[in-house]
């Protein structure tokens, strides 16, 4: 049970299979458009029953319960190497006298 005033994530089905526009690729068609949205719980509420919640942007979404504390998991990818040896270069391009020469 969660608790009124829970940070909890909430899903809705916005359109079903088959409801799309005409021009959305058929792959896309055939599956549903979910929702999912985090808010804070208005009243208590179970994991899989629909609750109320109000957004970070003061909106109340109804939907069904799917998470109570959730967290942000989410990352920028895998490094890039190139983008790894631009930067101190670059630095030291601008800023001789700072970062050195590179051969430290």
């Amino acid at each position: 049970m969660a608790e009124k005033g829970a940070w909890v994530e909430v899903y809705n089905v916005v359109l079903p299979a088959g409801s799309r526009a005409p021009q959305v690729p058929r792959d896309t068609q055939d599956v549903p458009l979910e929702m999912r949205v985090r808010g804070f719980l208005l009243d208590e509420a179970e994991i899989g029953k629909e609750c109320t919640i109000r957004t970070l942007s003061g909106r109340q979404v109804k939907g069904i319960l799917v998470n109570d504390s959730p967290r942000h998991v989410h990352d920028f990818g895998e490094p890039v190497q190139e983008l790894l040896e631009i930067g101190p270069e670059v630095r030291r391009m601008l800023w001789p006298s700072l970062w050195g020469d590179g051969d430290e």
